[in-house]
């Protein structure tokens, strides 16, 4: 029953989750109400931290369609990362109206469909209103939210209990400290909300028109809108409040706010055909991504509109609210995927250690109490104290500091965090994907030349096509008008390459004006033309009657009358034009050479294409083709207006080749050393051409000089064969690279989008073994950029992207660590946004994420250690019913402890000082807590502690002047004969805290924790070495110069206030004994414990140890496999079993 009860919600997302209807039981609510009042209040908690046990505790399990109560269960891996991530849960009410059920959940509305009738009267009710709802939370609320935190609460019963066992300055110090952090935690909250908000009310509520019945204009406002509704784009630009796709004329879009980049878009209307007309495009559906094109996002500022007369320009509302663009980015950043980690899981696991050795003093305490005959009301107050003493409250909050003030540095260096929980990750990222263009290479392009082709040959190569004798070839008008170019406020704007290739003829653009496009009952064209062409005035050169047009035969003049985008997926972009006095139409086009080839008839293609396109890719260069078709003179302006693009881009003439120059950034080939030195992997992920991106890779020192390139060209199956892959070489092959590429990396694999497809798809082992050695991945449409970082996280790598365009935010927001380096503010997909635009923030970004992750370890450790250290001092005290004073509890927490640990990371806020080491090393810290080398170190740091600790306790009460402590018998007072009625005697020590016991613990323990925290304060090879961090050095020192003058000067008021007693001089000298020899074990085994685990790890022998990450065990595989890599001029065919289907049996055939 309950398998077939489970629905699952958002299946394929990335919010893909399970769902259980649940209905309220009245009598499991009152035992629920019982055991609230039994626990006093403290049950409730419980279930408000453990949602799935509120639901499960208070209701029973039901249908989903009769459920008053649903529990949601996340089934994707938080941050799609990790297979055994812990799941979060919720339970939302379940709503109910007329007709309609739904729940809320994340901002979004799920409702029941059952066979809604009367659809129109809950139209608003179903859709919800049109705006992006940031409600900013009461301080009260969030003072309620941020109290139940179960760290605070274990904050109050700690301060009830101290306060009980008459602790009161040590319980008001923590309370003051819980308020103050409190309140600056509901301080930074509460600004983020604001801004949050601040952000996107700015333009959530406008006034809009909207078409109704019969044509009428309605002003509405925007919160009003409703997906169907037909809205009008005014003629000066807006800023949308919804997505909509547009239906009549076009849009100049500025698409920063959501993608990062600053280029103008233009959006133009859906086909719209004639009745009777058909075709593969009109007939599909509605798609946001097969037609992002034609959609006007939410949020993106519409800069200029081409309207008709009498025909304004349109869009269809398709979403509104939180289900658009922008609401969904806003979504991701109000409830943001809680982010697993290996380090976060095992500090779980060792607080449960910690509450394992509680339990331990707790019932010790109870048993030697008893045995003792203690009364009940101290027996549970000193059992229950020994529980706060061991677990550290303040744990969670020092390790999340070290990631607080690691954003600050990253902040310092230009590098901008939206997801702080990331920056510990980025410390493990062991290989990074970079897109070229922008990225590796600069951002403009220059044209290097021209290389037409007539009658199927190619003519030499040209410097550029700005000649007279050219002005008028089909080669320049290709150039002139194949491209989306508009003018912004007088100065052209568009994609970079468009304008490089425009400015490179030296043609002129004219757009119509307002006035001019409101004569005519069509759009009015772009004119593109020469400079040096007498022209008429324009108001004389084209005239309209109907759909007709009238030319001035003087002019040479080309008007664009319709444009195909430049789309990702199919590599290529079209425009149809016409030449001012000729009545039939051009189709231009340009694109990716091999697609662009493809398209054109076989005998315009001259015969040495692909080896003149080889050696201009192979010399890095970006190439592009163009082509042209004289299109029929049955295709009228409204015809071509509405046709699909594939009728036209077929049976081209191919017209020559465009040759860019993209050149390197100068920090580009240093920091891919640095990162090759720290045994990082680099990967190029580019939309460019295989070869260009090889000589690229080869260039920057991705792939050196010596090293093979597998090409592995990928056939998808068809006419009854199976699915085969052909392996070929680059470049010829040395003889040395046949027999070397089994023990050491020689050789790299090279793929484009449609081979990776195909491999995806039928050979999904081999994908495996080949993005174990993939270094370029060329022509990646932007859903397989993403899709290959999936496959290397799913061989254990933990991956980081750097990229710049648009095309990178799903590769950005999937990776371990995205860096955006886009000049405007990131795109909200990518993690991190660098204001530097090369590079060099990829190495500055894990430099610092090695250092958080250390520094996270390092206070791990300390507070681990400090809260055994206090643990070990009271278990021994209380053997002799004796603790810690209330001020020797406030000195070592407050004194001692909060200065080390704000010391710890003070260098980060002082931002003169870079915590982080200056280079990367080939070793990465540990992923996780639960590891030998560092279980290693705590347990020997915790056993010396025990050691000395026990030593001092046992030795002092061996001492000859020893006995039970009075005022009476103080050893000094004995030892001086000093007047006994000069001591005070009048207080009575009911809690027994004035003793040699305690006095000599109190010592030796407060130079332990100096101690450990100089021993765990690690710096080489991934932080900048203790003695550089001067705040902590300064702090330790003086703490050590204060303890030594309290133990060797005792101050009769300053011992008073600790409630330490005098003790001989010869014991004082004995106690700094001890104190040194504990010093120098700590130092020694810490030390000698790094110094082994780095020998073991470079002189192990590699095959005795078994590998951890998938990919070193796919290593280890392949480096004893024969056939592997590969053999040049060999074809690889994936073969279906017969009894298993979904298996491939891989054929190999020279």
């Amino acid at each position: 029953m309950e398998k077939e009860d489970l629905k699952v919600l958002n299946k394929g997302e990335e919010e893909e989750m399970e769902l259980q209807g649940y209905r309220l039981c009245r009598w499991r609510l009152a035992l629920v109400g019982i055991g609230v009042l039994c626990t006093g209040g403290f049950l409730l908690l419980l279930l408000y931290w453990m949602p799935e046990w509120c639901v499960k505790s208070t209701c029973n399990r039901t249908t989903a369609r009769d459920a008053e109560v649903v529990l949601l269960r996340s089934t994707v891996a938080c941050g799609q990362q990790y297979s055994n991530a812990d799941m979060t849960f919720s339970a939302p009410p379940l709503l109910y109206f007329p007709q309609i059920r739904y729940f809320t959940f994340h901002s979004t509305k799920y409702y029941w469909n059952d066979g809604l009738q009367n659809f129109d009267v809950f139209t608003r009710l179903f859709f919800g209103v049109n705006e992006i709802a940031v409600k900013v939370p009461s301080v009260f609320k969030l003072l309620i939210k941020e109290v139940l935190n179960p760290f605070y609460i274990f904050q109050l019963f700690s301060v009830i209990l101290w306060s009980a066992d008459e602790y009161y300055y040590y319980a008001v110090a923590i309370l003051f400290m819980s308020v103050i952090s409190i309140a600056t935690s509901l301080y930074t909250i509460k600004k983020q909300y604001v801004m949050l908000h601040d952000m996107v009310a700015t333009h959530s509520v406008v006034r809009v028109s909207v078409c109704r019945a019969s044509n009428e204009i309605e002003e509405i406002l925007s919160t009003d809108l409703v997906p169907g509704d037909v809205m009008v784009i005014p003629s000066n630009g807006t800023i949308m409040p919804c997505d909509a796709v547009l239906v009549s004329g076009t849009c100049i879009v500025n698409e920063s706010m959501l993608t990062g980049e600053s280029v103008p878009v233009t959006k133009t209307n859906l086909p719209n055909p004639l009745p009777g007309e058909s075709g593969e495009e009109t007939d599909s559906a509605y798609n946001t991504e097969e037609h992002k094109r034609h959609t006007l996002f939410c949020g993106t500022h519409v800069i200029q509109t081409r309207f008709y007369t009498g025909e304004l320009v349109k869009a269809v509302v398709v979403r509104t609210g939180f289900s658009t663009a922008k609401g969904q980015l806003v979504r991701s950043i109000l409830y943001p995927k809680p982010t697993d980690f290996k380090l976060y899981r095992d500090a779980y696991l060792f607080l449960l250690c910690l509450v394992a050795v509680a339990g331990i003093g707790f019932v010790y305490s109870i048993v030697l109490s008893i045995l003792n005959k203690v009364i009940l009301e101290t027996i549970i107050i000193e059992s229950l104290d020994i529980i706060t003493i061991t677990v550290p409250p303040a744990l969670p909050a020092a390790m999340t500091a070290g990631i607080v003030y690691a954003q600050r540095r990253l902040k310092h260096l230009g590098i901008f965090c939206i997801s702080p929980q990331r920056i510990n990750i980025c410390g493990q990222i062991n290989l990074v994907c970079f897109d070229k263009t922008g990225t590796l290479t600069e951002d403009g392009l220059d044209l290097w030349g021209v290389q037409r082709v007539e009658n199927g040959s190619f003519h030499l190569s040209e410097e550029n096509a700005y000649k007279e004798n050219l002005v008028k070839s089909q080669f320049v008008a290709c150039m002139a008008t194949c491209h989306t170019l508009t003018k912004i406020e007088g100065q052209l704007s568009g994609d970079p390459l468009d304008l490089k290739m425009f400015e490179a003829t030296g043609w002129i653009l004219e757009e119509a004006t307002e006035e001019e496009t409101s004569l005519h009952n069509r759009i009015m064209p772009t004119v593109v033309r020469p400079p040096k062409t007498a022209v008429a005035p324009r108001a004389c050169r084209i005239t309209r009657a109907g759909h007709g047009m009238n030319f001035n035969p003087s002019a040479y003049e080309i008007g664009i009358v319709r444009q195909f985008p430049f789309s990702s997926a199919l590599q290529r972009m079209c425009v149809v034009a016409r030449l001012l006095g000729e009545k039939r139409m051009d189709a231009y086009m340009k694109g990716a050479p091999e697609v662009v080839a493809s398209l054109c008839k076989k005998e315009t293609v001259p015969e040495n294409f692909a080896e003149i396109l080889e050696g201009y890719t192979k010399q890095g260069f970006r190439v592009i083709a163009l082509a042209h078709r004289r299109l029929e003179s049955k295709l009228t302006w409204h015809k071509v207006q509405n046709i699909n693009r594939d009728h036209i881009e077929a049976n081209m003439e191919f017209l020559g080749l465009i040759i860019m120059q993209n050149k390197l950034k100068a920090e580009t080939p240093a920091v891919l050393q640095d990162l090759h030195q720290a045994s990082i992997r680099t990967v190029m992920v580019t939309g460019d051409n295989m070869l260009t991106a090889i000589s690229v890779a080869r260039d920057c020192g991705m792939i050196p000089p010596k090293d093979t390139v597998i090409i592995a060209d990928a056939l998808p199956p068809h006419d009854g064969q199976a699915a085969k892959i052909t392996w070929r070489y680059a470049e010829k092959p040395s003889k040395t690279s046949h027999l070397e590429p089994k023990t050491q990396e020689l050789y790299h694999f090279a793929m484009n989008g449609k081979s990776f497809a195909v491999i995806s798809e039928h050979f999904p082992d081999m994908l495996q073994k080949l993005v174990l050695h993939g270094t370029v991945f060329a022509r990646m449409a932007p859903d397989q950029k993403t899709q290959l970082i999936e496959a290397l996280q799913g061989v254990d790598y933990f991956v980081g992207m750097c990229g710049d365009g648009a095309n990178d935010c799903g590769a950005l927001k999937r990776a371990h660590g995205g860096i955006s380096l886009s000049e405007l503010e990131a795109s909200v997909a990518s993690p991190f946004t660098s204001r530097t635009p090369n590079i060099s923030c990829v190495p500055n970004l894990i430099r610092e994420g090695r250092a958080a992750l250390i520094t996270s370890f390092c206070v791990f450790k300390f507070m681990a250690l400090y809260s055994i250290i206090q643990y070990i001092s009271v278990t021994l005290l209380y053997s002799i019913l004796s603790n810690l004073g209330d001020f020797q509890f406030l000195f070592i927490d407050i004194a001692i402890i909060l200065l080390i640990v704000k010391c710890f990371f003070l260098p980060c806020v002082m931002l003169s000082l870079n915590p982080a080491w200056k280079e990367l090393v080939s070793r990465r810290p540990p992923s996780g807590l639960i590891s030998g080398p560092l279980l290693f170190s705590v347990l020997t740091q915790i056993l010396i502690c025990l050691g000395f600790q026990t030593i001092t306790f046992l030795w002092v009460r061996q001492q000859s002047w020893y006995t039970v402590w009075t005022p009476l018998t103080d050893a000094c007072v004995l030892s001086s004969h000093v007047n006994v009625s000069d001591h005070n005697d009048t207080e009575v020590d009911d809690h027994n805290i004035q003793n040699y016991e305690n006095t000599s613990l109190f010592y030796v323990s407060s130079f332990q924790y100096l101690v450990v925290a100089v021993v765990f304060s690690k710096g080489k090879p991934f932080r900048q070495p203790s003695y550089k961090n001067w705040p902590f050095v300064l702090s330790a020192l003086s703490l050590y110069v204060f303890l030594l003058f309290l133990l060797f000067h005792p101050v009769k008021s300053i011992d008073t206030f600790l409630e330490i007693v005098c003790v001989p001089f010869e014991w004082r000298v004995k106690l700094f004994l001890i104190i040194l020899v504990n010093a120098a074990a700590s130092v020694l085994v810490e030390v000698r414990h790094t110094l082994q685990h780095m020998c073991l790890s470079r002189l192990c022998c590699p095959s005795k140890m078994a590998p951890k990450a998938r990919y070193m065990h796919l290593a280890q595989e392949l480096s004893v496999d024969p056939d592997w890599p590969p053999k040049p001029t060999t074809t690889t065919e994936a073969k279906s079993l017969p009894e298993n289907g979904s298996s491939y049996q891989i054929m190999t055939n020279s």
